[in-house]
């Protein structure tokens, strides 16, 4: 069976369902749309976007602070089993992981943390750290982790937007960027032991080292017509399922939030 999987950060799924751009989620032939920073609860958002004709849905809002953070996922599979969020009540409460078994694998949705401002002194002088920086590593822990043991009973799907630029190929200007989150040597670390554990970066393992390759476009500066970007959204799958993969793709000509599509196509199960 071939299984098509999507995953976009529309930045406020209500903004992006009102646009034109949204018709891509009636087009798409994927049988599952895992959405980040949606931005909103259930009940805010159109009923038709909401609950989509011929899908099953889920919604997983920020309960913490209001029109923030969020994950959904869509899918025309019915899954055996589906969770929130990451066991431990401390990472908890900004909507940022869905977690659908299915048959053949474990597929988690995420909006990772990014490392937030950056901190001053009380100058106002750059001290070269990050607010957040601290909650979003110990997140990606907690998350392999868990994701760890879920695999020791079938393989790991993960998607959304990590948030990392993985190597200097993933991003556009690498060298003015190696003191900015998204790119620090310590969140880089983080990936190359996520994927030292049997992680598969799924473009990567289709298409090699293809340059200029994006996912997010700052609205700065025309960047997106530029092609100025970071890769920040990823599928990854667990070696084991690595042989099933047979497409992995960027969406680039979708438009309608800074971020765009990815997806991947994997051969599972019996036809």
């Amino acid at each position: 069976m071939l299984v098509k999987l999507v995953s976009w950060n529309v930045n406020g799924v209500r903004a992006v369902s009102a646009k034109p751009d949204w018709r891509w989620f009636s087009e798409t032939d994927a049988q599952v749309v895992g959405l980040q920073e949606t931005k909103a609860s259930p009940e805010q958002v159109p009923e038709p976007v909401r609950e989509p004709e011929g899908w099953r849905a889920w919604w997983d809002p920020c309960t913490v602070r209001k029109g923030y953070s969020g994950v959904a996922v869509f899918s025309r599979i019915e899954p055996l089993k589906v969770e929130y969020e990451l066991p431990d009540p401390a990472w908890q409460g900004e909507g940022r992981l869905l977690h659908l078994e299915f048959p053949w694998f474990h597929y988690f949705n995420g909006y990772f943390p990014n490392g937030g401002a950056e901190e001053l002194d009380a100058e106002g002088r750059p001290t070269g750290g990050f607010k957040r920086l601290g909650y979003k590593m110990g997140f990606f822990e907690a998350f392999v982790d868990y994701a760890q043991k879920c695999r020791q009973t079938k393989p790991v799907v993960v998607c959304g937007d990590f948030n990392i630029a993985c190597e200097p190929i993933d991003l556009a200007r690498p060298e003015d960027n190696e003191k900015t989150t998204g790119f620090l040597p310590v969140e880089r670390d983080f990936m190359k032991r996520f994927k030292a554990l049997g992680y598969v970066d799924t473009f990567r393992r289709v298409h090699g080292d293809v340059p200029e390759k994006y996912t997010w476009w700052s609205y700065k500066a025309r960047a997106r017509p530029r092609n100025v970007g970071w890769r920040l959204d990823y599928f990854f799958v667990s070696e084991e399922l690595a042989p099933a993969i047979v497409d992995a793709w960027i969406e680039s000509d979708v438009h309608g939030s800074d971020h765009c599509p990815v997806g991947v196509a994997l051969r599972v199960g019996a036809d």
